[in-house]
């Protein structure tokens, strides 16, 4: 790192106990859970499958950074109250379909973007009713249309590691497969072989 002129922060740069058997080995010395860090925007802890009781990484969103970009979208509304519903509109769902491209990963909680998209719904319909007095009769009920033109439900876009490097098998349509194109083969030619 020298050699690039790169140094590590001393508060910000720590050695932890973190993955598959941190858990355990911590529980037998006697400490207590594993601890958490934050990288790319989540917040990465070790957690416990429901199903099994395994190892799973959790990435949950980093609250502290969705609090400052409802912020951002209460000025900008704040500031934009009077443009067209379409232009707030467009905003609105190009903020959100990016929260989702981004967050909507396994291990993620739906519920913290579900809040999220509630939170900008909320912030929304506020910016509405303040443009007039007229406009501050506008119920739920009317905005909801409103809603359900421009702003996207949530998902979990990303798949599961393990999904998305499958390669599945179908006797009419060969390989699906868009992660490794190179595994798919016509059934009897051997991997590898030319097709």
């Amino acid at each position: 790192m020298e050699r690039f002129g790169l140094n590590l922060h001393p508060q910000k740069t720590r050695l932890i106990e973190f993955g598959r058997f941190a858990r355990s080995n911590r529980k037998a010395r006697g400490e207590g859970k594993p601890e958490s860090f934050d990288f790319l925007g989540f917040t990465h802890v070790c957690a416990c499958r429901r199903s099994d009781g395994r190892f799973t990484l959790r990435r949950l969103a980093i609250a502290k950074r969705q609090r400052k970009k409802l912020k951002e979208i209460r000025d900008w509304l704040k500031t934009n109250r009077c443009i067209l519903v379409a232009d707030q509109g467009r905003y609105i769902e190009s903020v959100i379909r990016g929260a989702i491209q981004y967050f909507g990963v396994p291990g993620n909680r739906g519920r913290a973007l579900c809040a999220f998209r509630t939170e900008i719904c909320k912030s929304w319909l506020r910016a509405l009713r303040r443009r007039s007095q007229k406009a501050a009769k506008l119920t739920w009920d009317r905005f909801k249309r409103i809603v359900s033109e421009w702003v996207p439900s949530i998902r979990l876009v990303h798949p599961y590691p393990n999904e998305r490097l499958h390669v599945r098998l179908n006797a009419r349509a060969g390989c699906v497969s868009s992660a490794r194109p190179d595994l798919c083969r016509r059934r009897g030619t051997p991997l590898g072989a030319s097709v």
